[in-house]
């Protein structure tokens, strides 16, 4: 009778018990009388132990035949050894080769250039650093679901494909058959606005596109962007939202995934403070904090990555900078009562030189300044009828925001470069594999 089968991070329900393990193997050793292999399964590391005198000579000779990443299925007795990974050991009876793998395997423990790594992605993704990675991202992942769920958001999926641009940034563009161009989606924010008019709170989570040439370590070219947009919210109620929300993420990160952590080597002290409330500054005294600090940056232009930094190299926390002027900003958002020449907006800069990984506004919800706008972006106004349409028939104030997710995750795991964020990064000069 066959050994049941048993993923790595079920073995403490299976001590005493003989089944079979399958996965990859990532580490070997051996003193001639006594073998060691490491195993990856997707679900942890065990530790499997072959004494050469109590295994067959078949199994022993199968042991020499192993290299790095082959596949294995190796059965034997489930061991409690608070020594080894996971706390459990593998008394090995059997082990079957299931797909070998050649000596040459591309990722070797030596330093590799990121040209190198970013070119076997699809094998780099099985490094223990790029495993916890995808760990700490869909813990995220999870959280943001938790968090709009638990407190009676939507999630509406919105279009990849559209006539309609929300934003000034460069467009990919194709052929729709024939209704003329289709542009990827850079924001789910316009179809979130009219489904916020239908169920009141709702939030969009979907990959979006941005055809700017930048080379930046904060930029892809695909890339997730969570979306909420909730009517009757104000920019203020705008900001309480997003403090409560990042601080969430992180507090969940660091709850659920402080294993990852370590391993990614991340100072958590730094994370530990993210707590409401955010400190806030507006545009304008953001201006004269960055010019004070040495920014040529003048007031009407939008913050630099540079800029950025000098603003929070004062905080320990997420900083608002809010209210920009309005030629620094998209067509939609909010003309300021108090001060016509900006908008009810904000950017929530991260800590760390990390940045902007939010971008928010109320909306603009009188019909007439909508349209004004529009007309002065020179944007095609038949392409904005359906926009329109929230502005004439019921208007309401409402606001929303984007996270983007790899900046977000980016900071959490304290990463050089986003790119390491998602699983296959699109760059302006990578499109494989």
């Amino acid at each position: 009778m066959a050994s049941p089968f048993a993923r790595i991070d079920e073995l403490k329900t299976h001590a005493g018990a003989v089944v079979t393990v399958r996965g990859w193997v990532t580490h070997l050793r051996s003193s001639g009388k006594i073998a060691f292999i490491v195993l990856r399964d997707g679900t942890g590391l065990l530790q499997c132990v072959l004494p050469k005198n109590e295994v067959s000579a078949e199994v022993w000779a199968r042991f020499a035949e192993l290299t790095i990443e082959t596949s294995v299925a190796i059965t034997g007795t489930v061991r409690a050894d608070a020594r080894a990974p996971g706390g459990y050991e593998l008394g090995v009876s059997d082990l079957a080769i299931v797909g070998a793998s050649p000596l040459d395997y591309p990722i070797q423990p030596k330093e590799h250039g990121v040209d190198h790594l970013l070119d076997h992605r699809h094998l780099w993704l099985r490094s223990p650093r790029q495993r916890a990675i995808a760990r700490v991202r869909n813990e995220v992942e999870q959280a943001i679901h938790d968090f709009f769920y638990e407190r009676g958001y939507l999630r509406v999926d919105t279009p990849i494909l559209t006539a309609a641009i929300g934003e000034r940034s460069g467009l990919f563009a194709t052929e729709y058959f024939d209704e003329g161009n289709a542009y990827l989606a850079q924001t789910g924010q316009l179809y979130g606005e009219a489904a916020a008019a239908a169920w009141g709170k709702i939030y969009t989570f979907g990959p979006t596109f941005r055809a700017e040439k930048s080379k930046t370590r904060r930029h892809l070219t695909e890339f997730w962007m969570i979306e909420p947009e909730v009517a009757w919210h104000d920019s203020d109620d705008n900001m309480r939202l997003q403090e409560e929300f990042v601080s969430f993420l992180v507090q969940r990160a660091l709850s659920r995934c402080a294993a990852e952590l370590k391993e990614l080597e991340r100072d958590t002290k730094p994370l530990e403070r993210i707590t409401p409330p955010f400190p806030r500054l507006n545009y304008t005294d953001a201006i004269a904090l960055v010019q004070k600090k040495g920014s040529a940056t003048v007031w009407g232009e939008d913050l630099g990555a540079e800029d950025e930094a000098l603003i929070v190299a004062d905080y320990d926390k997420p900083v608002f900078v809010f209210n920009y002027p309005k030629e620094a900003k998209a067509f939609y958002m909010k003309e300021n009562p108090a001060d016509p020449r900006t908008v009810l907006c904000d950017d929530l800069l991260a800590p760390e030189g990390y940045g902007e990984i939010i971008g928010g506004s109320q909306r603009e919800d009188d019909y007439e300044k909508l349209v004004a706008r529009i007309t002065a972006e020179k944007l095609p106004m038949d392409a904005y009828g359906w926009y329109l349409d929230l502005r004439k028939y019921g208007t309401f104030t409402h606001a929303g925001f984007g996270l983007g997710l790899e900046r977000t995750v980016s900071w959490i795991c304290g990463l050089p470069h986003l790119r390491e964020a998602i699983a296959f990064p699109r760059m302006m000069n990578r499109l494989t594999p």
